[in-house]
């Protein structure tokens, strides 16, 4: 018997729940799991504010596929294509040509993009948050921008580097900005040239509430916390412009900053424009609840989908579809990955269901908001319970007692904040004190004629 081909496209929540799941219910002669994805790596997105602020380490906040993945054959590389009516996967890897791989089963989780809009200047000067190496160049960005203040005899320059906006007041941008700000609030007793008066952090948020997710009051709550802390915030205002580091808004102020943040939303990954699998009116793949891709009322077979591309009818909530949170994803993972082993092994899928357990949102150190099975907690013991929560969900003991140790260092001693921002330029150095080649001058070590 041939063991059968599952392929997982994203190694995201879904693509690395589901292919764990798989490699430890189906034996290697039942089936075969290839994971393809152009990282090495699964990131682990709620922890990103935290990686950003320095509480943990930025290795803890993301899974080494191989090492959790062992029983998996992973593809590091990019899937180009995928013609289900053939059963067919186009790989780009990271190295050398372009290949066609056929499957019996396809999971399609390429996960999901900043949600960008035609605003002018966004693609030049904005940042967004969905990586680990958007969260760390956010990082030393920042603490850059405070050395550029503390030293510059240009009053002007001085107040656009201490002003940082962020665009989008849903979990990403809220955590990653209340974060930021302690760090900055940190790092300012380290620069006795600059005063907390002079940092501006501005939120930037189209409709009239944040953190909608933990509900109107405790979004209220937040919404005060970050009031108090001097966080100058802008609702139903919309960004206009931001052309040469001006700032433009919908509500007629206008200001330079050298930190723009984007997390307005996401949308699904473009990747899938590059499939023949049925999608919604805003581009997600079509699911049944079982999560089997379906066309119209047309099963596709083999072809499943589930997490941020796909559009999941959400049974505990009748006429509606599973939001694109982590709760959702790593849920349907599990019932996807048992829902192909029964189907393999001859048995019918299941459908997904499950009601949404609340929300949880930190605030930055110490500080947060959580709704959780209709009971509101706020500050400390919904900072403990966001952490808690998080902790237990990061995939593998490893990680889980990385990240428990970082937090615990924190606890002894002070915040980091040093910049290291030669990371994301660790050439130049080398480039700027290499001569280049002219004709007359022989490379070193060349033999002479």
């Amino acid at each position: 018997m041939n063991p059968k081909r599952i392929v997982v496209v994203g190694a995201g929540h879904v693509g690395l729940y589901a292919a764990l799941r798989l490699s430890k219910k189906l034996s290697a002669r039942r089936a075969e799991v290839v994971v393809i994805d152009p990282q090495p790596h699964m990131t682990y997105q709620p922890f990103l504010p935290e990686a950003a602020a320095g509480n943990i380490s930025p290795r803890h906040s993301v899974v080494p596929l191989r090492r959790a993945l062992k029983r998996c054959r992973i593809i590091s590389g990019e899937v180009t294509r995928i013609e289900h009516a053939r059963k067919t996967v186009t790989i780009a890897p990271i190295e050398g040509p372009t290949t066609e791989l056929t499957y019996d089963h396809i999971i399609v989780a390429p996960g999901s993009v900043s949600r960008t809009l035609p605003v002018p200047g966004l693609r030049e000067h904005g940042i967004g948050f969905k990586t680990i190496g958007e969260a760390i160049f956010l990082r030393n960005h920042i603490l850059d921008q405070l050395d550029v203040a503390a030293v510059t005899p240009d009053p002007e320059v001085r107040k656009a580097a201490l002003t940082f906006v962020f665009v989008g007041g849903g979990y990403a941008g809220i955590e990653a900005l209340a974060e930021m700000e302690d760090v900055v609030r940190d790092a300012l007793k380290v620069y006795p040239e600059l005063s907390q008066d002079e940092v501006r952090f501005v939120l930037v948020e189209a409709t009239n509430r944040i953190l909608p997710e933990v509900g109107p009051d405790m979004g209220a709550y937040a919404a005060r916390q970050l009031d108090s802390r001097g966080i100058d915030l802008r609702l139903d205002t919309r960004l206009e412009s931001c052309v040469g580091g001006v700032v433009r808004l919908s509500d007629g102020d206008e200001f330079r900053t050298e930190t723009l943040v984007w997390t307005a939303g996401v949308k699904p990954s473009p990747m899938l424009d590059r499939t023949d699998l049925p999608r919604g009116p805003r581009g997600h793949v079509t699911c049944r609840p079982t999560l089997q891709v379906v066309d119209g009322d047309r099963v596709l077979d083999g072809a499943w989908s589930a997490g941020d591309c796909a559009q999941v009818p959400d049974l505990a909530n009748p006429g509606a579809f599973c939001s694109p949170s982590a709760q959702h994803a790593v849920r349907q993972a599990k019932v996807l990955a048992d829902n192909i082993r029964q189907v393999v092994l001859g048995g019918a899928p299941k459908d997904y269901k499950h009601k949404y357990a609340g929300s949880v949102a930190s605030l930055g150190l110490h500080k947060g908001v959580a709704k959780v099975y209709g009971i509101k907690l706020k500050g400390y013991p919904a900072w403990i319970m966001h952490r808690t929560y998080h902790m237990s969900r990061i995939p593998s003991l490893n990680r889980k007692t990385r990240v428990v140790a970082d937090w615990t260092l924190a606890l002894i001693f002070k915040r980091e904040v040093v910049s290291l921002g030669q990371l994301h330029k660790p050439r130049e150095e080398f480039t700027d004190v290499t001569p280049p080649l002219t004709e007359d001058r022989a490379p070193v070590g060349a033999a002479s004629r």
